[in-house]
C-alpha cells in the first residue's frame, strides 16, 4: 500500500547513489547478493537470541541494498537474470526473518510462524502468478517504480513488511500475536489480488 509513496521519496537518492556505485564498477547482482547476506546476518542474530537493535542494523542495511541494486541496474543496464535474482533473494529474506523467530523460541513461536510463512507463500504465489500473466498480456506499470516484473498494489507490500520486521526486532516477545495478525492481513491481500485477477484476466480472455 505504501510502496508507491516510498519509491517516489527514496528513488532520487537511490538513483544518485546507484550512478556512483556503477561508475566504480559495482554490479547490480553484487549489490543484490550483499543485501541477501546482510539479511541472513540479521536472521542469524535473531535466531541466536541477540538484541533486537543489533539485528536491526543489518536488516535495514539489507533493504537499502535491495533498493540500490535496482538503481545500479538502471545505471549499468538491466538484465533479465538480475531481475530474477532480485526476486529470489527477496523471497529468501522474507522467509528467513520469520524462521529466525521460530528458531529463537520454537515452543512459543512455531505455530504462529508457520501461519505467517504460509501467508507469505500464498501471497507470493498470487503476486508472481499475476506478474506472469501480465507479462504475457504485455501489461506494464511504474506505480511501484521501474521493475523487472509487474508489481500489483496490495494492502501489504514491501514497506509494510519491513516495518513489521522492525517492530518484531524491537519487541520479539510479541512475535506470535503479531504474526497471527500480519499473516491474516497477508491472506486478505492475496484474496484481493485473486479478485483483481478475476476482473482483469477474465475480461481480457
Amino acid at each position: 500500500m505504501l510502496d508507491g509513496w516510498m519509491r517516489r521519496w527514496m528513488d532520487p537518492g537511490l538513483d544518485a547513489a546507484g550512478l556512483r556505485l556503477a561508475a566504480r564498477g559495482v554490479t547490480a547482482d553484487g549489490v543484490t547478493l550483499a543485501g541477501l547476506a546482510l539479511g541472513l546476518v540479521a536472521a542469524g542474530v535473531i535466531a541466536l537470541g541477540g538484541a533486537g537493535w543489533v539485528a536491526l542494523m543489518p536488516l535495514l542495511a539489507s533493504r537499502v541494498a535491495d533498493g540500490l541494486d535496482g538503481a545500479v541496474a538502471r545505471a549499468r543496464g538491466k538484465t533479465d537474470f538480475g531481475g530474477y535474482l532480485d526476486i529470489v533473494c527477496d523471497f529468501v529474506f522474507y522467509a528467513a526473518i520469520p524462521m529466525a523467530f521460530v528458531l529463537r523460541d520454537p515452543g512459543v513461536n512455531a505455530v504462529a510462524g508457520a501461519f505467517l510463512l504460509a501467508s507469505f507463500y500464498v501471497n507470493g504465489t498470487t503476486f508472481l502468478g499475476y506478474a506472469v500473466l501480465a507479462e504475457k498480456r504485455g501489461m506494464a506499470t511504474r506505480e511501484r517504480g521501474e521493475k523487472s516484473l509487474y508489481f500489483t498494489a496490495g494492502l501489504l507490500e514491501g514497506t509494510e513488511t519491513i516495518g513489521f520486521f522492525v517492530i518484531l526486532c524491537l519487541v520479539p516477545g510479541w512475535f506470535a500475536p503479531l504474526a497471527w495478525v500480519f499473516g491474516a492481513l497477508c491472506f486478505v491481500t492475496a484474496g484481493a489480488r485473486v479478485w483483481l485477477a478475476v476482473r482483469t484476466f477474465r475480461r481480457l480472455s
